[in-house]
């Protein structure tokens, strides 16, 4: 199996790649960078092909695919700046690549008859109320143009190609690019207390563990929209932040606040991030870690313990 990673300069392209390395697979990888030297924290770089493609260059993407020629496209690459995607002068580059690439891709994918999978997020629902979202639940109702343009890529995808993975995460992290545990265990260098949400709930995704589903999936034909999450149980940003701080030895005390009280971001955040994943279990996939386990294993790749 041969397989092309866009945005391998991020933090799940480039665990998809070394997942891929490490199983022997085939992989490709791409990103908007003339070249791909690793991340600065020296994990490993993978020894396959790396090809520069902007994904929003129609021409180029048919170019690279229909010179790789992949049996899969595991798309990565995204626009993820949730607040800068507020700000009316981003909003048309947000679109471009969040639906435009996306299509440029699948477009691209048919033509060879290849296969894709999409990583989406929470953001396509309005983020009310507590029962878990259901990946086959079409009430779409995106409260963020970030939201807005991950579903139109969603639909992009799925009006193009037949053949298709749409797998939506919430709260990412992993070892390549920021994220809110790198964020809270900087922050705590020079605060001995910080302010977290505590009215947003929903479950931590680690980039590594959902590499390997993804290996796993693209694999198989069993096609369709999967929510994939760490497991767990539900929790708060606030309830993370201790657990980062717990597992960290860190001393900082954390102040639970609401949403409205915390301020700050431009855009809506959902309240309700909880994702249904039992369709993997029931399609014959293996559920990711449980996410305190999934910390503790970031926190020691990351030298932090």
């Amino acid at each position: 199996m041969k397989v092309l990673v866009t945005g391998v300069g991020g933090q799940l392209g480039h665990d998809v790649m070394n997942e891929l390395h490490s199983r022997g697979s085939m992989g490709v990888g791409s990103d908007i960078a003339p070249a791909y030297s690793g991340i600065e924290d020296g994990s490993p770089v993978t020894e396959m092909e790396y090809i520069q493609m902007d994904i929003t260059d129609a021409e180029k993407v048919r170019e690279v695919v229909g010179s790789v020629k992949p049996d899969v496209i595991v798309h990565c690459a995204a626009w993820t700046a949730v607040d800068a995607a507020e700000d009316p002068e981003n909003r048309d580059k947000v679109m471009k690549i969040n639906v435009d690439g996306t299509r440029n891709l699948a477009v691209a994918a048919k033509a060879i008859d290849a296969s894709m999978c999409y990583i989406s997020t929470d953001y396509v629902f309005d983020g009310q109320g507590e029962t878990p979202w259901d990946p086959d639940c079409k009430d779409y109702a995106p409260i963020s143009v970030y939201g807005e343009s991950k579903l139109r890529g969603e639909q992009a995808l799925a009006e193009t190609i037949d053949k298709y993975f749409i797998v939506r995460i919430a709260w990412a992290f992993g070892l390549n690019g920021n994220n809110f545990v790198k964020t809270m265990l900087k922050l705590s260098d020079n605060h001995d207390e910080l302010r977290v949400v505590s009215d947003q709930i929903g479950t931590p995704t680690y980039m590594y563990d959902l590499a390997r589903l993804l290996v796993d999936m693209i694999q198989t034909d069993r096609y369709g929209y999967y929510h994939a999450t760490n497991e767990g149980g539900y929790i708060s940003w606030y309830d993370f932040a201790c657990e980062i701080f717990r597992q960290a030895g860190k001393k900082t005390r954390v102040i639970p606040v609401t949403t409205a009280e915390y301020g700050l971001s431009k855009a809506a955040r959902p309240f309700n991030s909880r994702l249904d994943k039992s369709k993997l279990v029931k399609n014959g996939f293996k559920p990711l870690p449980e996410w305190k386990d999934a910390l503790a294993r970031y926190l020691k790749e990351s030298g932090v313990i």
